[in-house]
């Protein structure tokens, strides 16, 4: 019929859109580039796992992720991971990684270990969008079989273990010309560099005229479970911006024009040996979900299983559109300095609200974000509900990205998805309670209660205090999870109900459905930590992150 379903298709327009808006706006600059061109070097977090005790997990098979596990003893909190070394036989799976991907002519740059335990992370030189958007999908794959062939499973699930971090997908984007420009470069001097700030407020009002879109470019089943759950870069979509541009902005809005910015110090270690060095003016922000950091900005909330194309064609749309108005605004300028000054002074003092450089996991910035007008969006129901708002629905279509009726299906598309993810999971964590763990913790209580009688039976002075109350327990709790677990089941089948509307039915499994797993995982895990570990169908958070 003509229409585009996929993922690569409108991200290739969405090029072709950023490119000819930018070479609109250079040539208000008097450059003649040939081309302009998004570019994008997306890092990817993964964990691996053994492979053996992988296959002992149903909810892992299944689903991506543990649906029962009680925390172990040690989690991340050491960062031991993080700053250690990495083991021998995870630097072999890498070093064979790396020589897949460089026969594929991928070119991965740097390998780490990650913040959680068992966890990794890969990135590749950054290349053009839809280059490196191919890479990622044959990086995933790659990493899946090269797991394989070296006894792990590869886990791209953005939550697979509870307690623990997640993983994510920093998408690191910019635009630069067939020059070798960087149009994201502040330079040397930003406050003097009228381009560079022309882009930077493009990119600021696009963020903000448009966050909703980039939320829920990065909303899945998985990054529901990181998104605000002060791990990853919460739901609340702002741009961060470092002390020198900050500096810069706040010039801008308050006097028209900037007449400084900050330089970097000079770093004297007190060591001899130890030369001084200049240090950069920029500084990082990892809580922010859209941070600049350099000469790129880094949109860090998307999940590690997610394909870059959305994101990336949402952000290639947004940047276009602002560019596009942004010429027809200064176009027929007589003095093309003062109506540039003039244009970005108005940009920043409209959308300064999008821009905040605190701590984005804090509880007052929730508070805060809604003082200012930002949305909060918890969820992928709560995203896809403004995919529809008209001026989304306007500038995909005036962008000539997609269609009306494109935009609807894909729409129906991802609700859809998402509920068939959580039905899933629910279905899996129901056979799971059925069929192991409640006959195992059934049959500790019966041997425990065995034990209680025996010791009787002996005598009445040997003790049964610790029997008889580790069978009260868990007795209580058995009763407790047999009912969450028929309270689940009747949620699943009451599902059908809301069968018509895919929102309302996506709604129905995250506010519900979802809801009573979570109740019945905690009464799940409380078992786990009482029930001997020979009993237990399942290997623990224990053996599964660090092997023991």
């Amino acid at each position: 019929t003509g229409e585009s379903l996929d993922h690569k298709t409108p991200l290739l327009r969405s090029m072709d859109a950023v490119n000819k808006q930018a070479l609109r706006i250079l040539k208000l600059f008097g450059k003649t580039p040939a081309k302009v061109t998004a570019s994008v070097g997306p890092e990817q977090e993964y964990f691996l796992i053994d492979k053996d005790k992988f296959n002992q997990r149903l909810d892992l098979k299944l689903t991506g992720r543990t649906l029962f596990g009680a925390p172990a003893p040690k989690g991340q909190e050491l960062d031991d991971q993080y700053f250690g070394v990495i083991k021998d036989k995870v630097s072999h799976f890498m070093r064979e990684l790396n020589k897949d991907l460089w026969e594929y002519g991928i070119p991965a740059k740097t390998q780490h270990n990650e913040v959680a335990p068992s966890q990794h992370e890969i990135a590749p030189i950054y290349g053009t969008t839809n280059v490196a958007t191919d890479q990622n999908q044959l990086l995933m794959e790659t990493l899946k079989k090269v797991a394989e062939r070296n006894g792990f499973a590869c886990l791209l699930h953005e939550k697979p273990f509870a307690g623990v971090n997640g993983s994510g997908k920093h998408n690191n984007w910019s635009i630069s010309t067939s020059d070798g420009e960087n149009l994201i470069d502040p330079g040397k001097e930003p406050e003097k560099n009228l381009q560079f700030q022309v882009f930077l407020a493009a990119i600021l009002e696009s963020v903000d005229n448009h966050a909703a879109l980039l939320r829920l470019s990065a909303s899945s089943a998985g990054n529901d479970h990181r998104l605000g759950a002060n791990e990853a870069p919460p739901a609340i979509i702002s741009a961060y911006l470092g002390d020198q541009l900050a500096d810069v902005v706040d010039q801008i809005i308050a006097n028209g024009e900037a007449t400084s910015s900050l330089k970097g110090k000079v770093y004297k270690s007190g060591c001899s040996v130890i030369p001084e060095f200049k240090m950069d003016a920029t500084d990082r922000n990892r809580t922010s979900p859209f941070a600049f950091t350099g000469n790129k900005f880094e949109f860090r909330a998307l999940g590690s299983s997610l394909n870059i194309a959305c994101p990336n064609y949402m952000l290639n749309t947004m940047v276009a559109e602002e560019l596009s108005e942004f010429y027809d605004e200064l176009k027929d300028a007589d003095d093309m300095d003062a109506a540039i000054k003039a244009l970005v002074k108005k940009v920043f003092t409209e959308h300064q609200n999008i821009i905040f450089n605190g701590n984005n996991y804090a509880p007052e910035w929730v508070e805060e974000a809604e003082r200012r007008g930002l949305l909060n969006l918890k969820s992928l129901p709560d995203a896809m509900e403004h995919f529809l708002d008209k001026k989304n629905i306007d500038l995909f279509v005036k962008n000539k990205i997609c269609s009306a009726d494109e935009i609807r299906a894909r729409y129906e598309i991802e609700l859809e998805s998402y509920s068939k993810q959580i039905n899933i999971e629910a279905l899996t964590m129901i056979d799971m309670a059925k069929k192991n763990i409640l006959p195992a913790v059934t049959s500790y209580v019966r041997d425990l209660t065995d034990t209680a009688l025996a010791k009787k039976a002996l005598s009445d002075a040997i003790p049964t205090s610790v029997e008889e109350d580790l069978i009260t327990s868990l007795s209580n709790k058995l009763v407790c999870f047999s009912k969450k677990t028929a309270e689940l089941e009747e949620a699943v089948i009451k599902v059908s109900d809301y069968s018509d509307d895919n929102l309302k039915y996506a709604k129905y499994y995250r506010e519900t459905v979802f809801a009573l797993m979570q109740e019945l995982r905690a009464v799940g895990d409380a078992m786990e930590t009482e029930t001997a570990s020979e009993y237990w169908p399942y290997p623990s958070y224990g053996e599964l992150l660090f092997g023991v």
